[in-house]
């Protein structure tokens, strides 16, 4: 059976997306309806300049998928949950409701991570803290096939999404529910070389501004007590006890937070601490080491 084919351009249908976007409030509504069509159609930005400069023409089906999506977009629901998927690295994650969706900047921890000897030795056992959908545990274990990657998680709505998603890009991860505290408590001490964790470290009166967070990120994966760091405080006491000599913290955070946090840490006995910047400059990542 032929599909039908619409007379719409895909200069036409980013004006009427865009069109559709304006009330939701959206910096840059144009931007916006390209990355929803380019999602929505599975085709990169080049590929779909490609699309308007030849004239190709859209599908009944198609158009009618985009605006579908446009309208729900305008209500600022994530894009990643519109499509079902994110990218992270080299892999599409499967992401929805109840799941932190991850952000390019957290490939700089993955990066961390793998480039730090620690992470390079024999059998390194390295652990995620708080997994969400498994971004960190996959892209570590992908670039480190030799390591043991534990990947603990006690977020019920979150654990479906890091199930599947190990299951389809690292099923070699050991995933574990339930609070990591308690999950690691029974592991000997000295007993891993990383620990790494975007964890929750926003204020707990910080609302955050982008209504794409804060009304649909879960709660238990952005807020951490008066000061945004309970969470932080938990992770730098476990370290001094699993971290083997010479073993390798990492956490992410946001840009006012590394002095707190390498204070933290070197509060419980870790050493050379260290803040790391993003591709944009931005202080989001501090580091230690426990005591060779």
């Amino acid at each position: 059976m032929n599909r039908e084919i619409v007379s719409t351009t895909h200069a036409e249908l980013q004006q009427q997306v865009a069109r559709i976007l304006m009330p939701g409030g959206f910096p840059n509504p144009a931007r916006e309806a390209e990355l929803l069509i380019a999602a929505v159609l599975d085709r990169s930005p080049g590929q779909l300049e490609l699309d308007r400069l030849l004239g190709r023409s859209l599908e009944r089906d198609q158009v009618d998928g985009v605006l579908a999506v446009a309208s729900r977009r305008a209500r600022r629901e994530p894009l990643q949950h519109l499509v079902g998927s994110a990218p992270f690295r080299e892999v599409e994650l499967a992401v929805g409701p109840g799941v932190f969706v991850p952000r390019p900047e957290t490939e700089l921890l993955v990066e961390l991570v793998y480039a730090d000897p620690a992470a390079r030795r024999t059998q390194a056992r390295i652990a995620d803290l708080g997994s969400g959908s498994g971004a960190i545990a996959i892209g570590v274990a992908m670039a480190l096939p030799g390591a043991e990657v534990v990947a603990l998680e006690a977020s019920p709505f979150a654990w479906p999404w890091l199930q599947r998603n190990l299951r389809r890009h690292a099923p070699h991860v050991e995933a574990r529910f339930g609070d990591w505290d308690a999950q690691l408590a029974h592991e000997h001490p000295a007993s891993f070389d990383v620990l790494v964790s975007n964890p929750p470290y926003v204020p707990q009166r910080a609302i955050p501004a982008d209504p794409e967070v804060r009304l649909f990120d879960p709660e238990t994966a952005l807020y951490s007590g008066g000061d945004g760091l309970d969470e932080i405080r938990r992770i730098a006491v476990a370290a001094a006890r699993l971290l083997r000599a010479g073993g390798f913290l990492v956490v992410e955070h946001t840009e006012q937070q590394g002095a707190a946090i390498r204070e933290i840490l070197a509060g419980s006995g870790l050493v050379d601490t260290t803040t790391h910047p993003d591709l944009t400059g931005r202080d989001r990542f501090t580091s230690a080491r426990q005591r060779g």
